[in-house]
């Protein structure tokens, strides 16, 4: 990613301060940046330690690093037999995250494999990044790092990892898919974002220079406007619905808790995967069909993590989901019987999507008060355009409802009354673009734009 140091350090300590913040029991911080493609050298940017007394962060750590400047590529850190295990080669080859809730027990814990001390209590997290975000068209044409075995990885991924964080805390206190986990997973993607929304502007930086050698201060300000509407118009409203998707997951969550006889999009999910499990096991899986059986495991497993909206939920069983079970099921000596049961499984998760907007389950709720239930069911699913600002404010004031009992509702509040004063921004810069397009078409600028 082209990021600025100065900057990328001052993004960095921000997110390590608000981590800090909310987590009490979090005692230090720090945050690698991984890159480029296929080197993927991972460097320390900066590491905050809480002081216990003053409760400020101190930065600027003097603790030798093996990621200090200039860093470890990944030929260098990577799993590979007979080389120590490192929780770093597991965030950014897997993409997942590393927990270390029993440092006696961590066995990525490099100091326990040399000298078999423990470490901190600890959890890795990595930040992605959707790699066609970074690479546009040429995503495709990357030249990927290697696991041991020569194989690429992320090959197959739609993200790529630009960054980890791992955060330290105080002994006992912090567990595998803990509240305190979540909040760093949140987080990650938050600066996943800003990262992102610097690299643009770096990129569209350069472009810059080489315009402004030709039109001067002119193609200056069109490029300042141009980079700074395209950053707005290209992050705000996925932010906006990824927070109202929040609210949606939170009130499917009500309706399965009220309703456990009720078929949800997660058991049925979960039979799909026991049945991929079992016929793709013990070498039962036809020859070439292991990877798409990897795959569908994994899509499977991403559309349960998500509350999408109904009809996108569709369109990503429609597209992603039946056409690889379609070809799975081609397979009549391995399927046999099953094809009924995952046709007919396919089916009722179409229908599941929609479980949350049927309007008879909310009187099943009788715990949460009548006008709770009309708005949330409401409101849960919106999807936020530009001409919906209205409703966005609606969103805003429902969160201070007082019997709306939520994860992170003031929290979520809080981002939504800051994404709504941008999206407010947003027809003044396109006014502001237009009139300059329009007096550089025509060979001037005047004073008053």
């Amino acid at each position: 990613m082209i990021i600025g140091d100065d900057v990328l350090e001052q993004i960095c300590k921000d997110m390590i301060e608000t981590i800090l913040l909310c987590l009490g029991c979090a005692t230090k911080g720090t945050i690698y940046r991984i890159g480029p493609m296929p080197e993927l050298r991972t460097i320390r940017v900066t590491s905050g330690v809480r002081d216990e007394v003053s409760g400020q962060i101190l930065w600027g750590i003097r603790e030798y690093s093996d990621y200090d400047y200039p860093g470890k590529c990944w030929e260098d850190y990577k799993d590979r037999p007979g080389r120590l295990l490192e929780a770093m080669a597991w965030c950014v080859e897997k993409g997942k995250s590393w927990t270390a809730d029993d440092p006696n027990q961590d066995r990525r814990s490099v100091r326990k494999q040399v000298a078999n001390e423990a470490e901190d209590y600890t959890h890795m997290e990595p930040v992605l990044v959707k790699r066609s975000y970074l690479y546009g068209e040429h995503a495709d044409d990357l030249e990927f790092p290697l696991d041991y075995q020569g194989r690429p990885i992320w090959k197959d991924c739609e993200n790529l990892v630009v960054a980890v964080i791992k955060i330290h805390f105080k002994k006992d206190c912090i567990k595998r898919g803990d509240n305190s986990t979540k909040v760093i997973k949140k987080l990650s993607r938050t600066l996943g974002t800003q990262l992102l929304s610097l690299h643009v502007r770096e990129t569209l930086s350069e472009a810059q220079q080489e315009l402004s050698r030709q039109r001067l201060q002119s193609c200056n300000v069109l490029a300042h406007e141009l980079r700074n509407t395209l950053i707005k118009l290209g992050f705000v409203f996925s932010a906006i619905n990824a927070e109202i998707s929040f609210l949606r997951e939170q009130w499917e969550s009500q309706i399965s808790s009220a309703c456990p006889e009720l078929e949800n999009k997660g058991v049925i999910l979960e039979r799909l995967r026991e049945l991929l499990e079992a016929k793709c096991s013990l070498q039962k899986c036809p020859a070439g069909l292991e990877g798409l059986c990897e795959k569908l495991i994994a899509e499977q497993s991403e559309l349960s993590g998500v509350a999408l909206l109904p009809a996108v939920g569709e369109k990503w069983v429609d597209n992603k989901i039946a056409p690889k079970w379609r070809a799975l099921l081609g397979e009549d000596d391995v399927w046999g019987e099953s094809r009924e049961e995952v046709a007919s499984l396919l089916g009722r998760l179409k229908n599941a999507l929609w479980l949350g907007t049927n309007e008879d389950l909310p009187g099943r709720l009788p715990h949460l008060p009548e006008d709770l239930k009309a708005e949330w069911q409401k409101l849960a699913y919106t999807e936020f355009t530009a001409d919906r600002l209205a409703e966005l404010q609606q969103i805003i004031e429902f969160l201070d409802h007082p019997e709306l009992k939520i994860p992170h509702r003031l929290q979520t509040k809080k981002v939504l009354t800051f994404l709504k004063a941008l999206v407010e921004t947003i027809p003044e810069m396109e006014e502001k673009t237009n009139r300059i397009i329009f007096s550089l078409r025509n060979g001037s600028l005047g004073k008053h734009q």
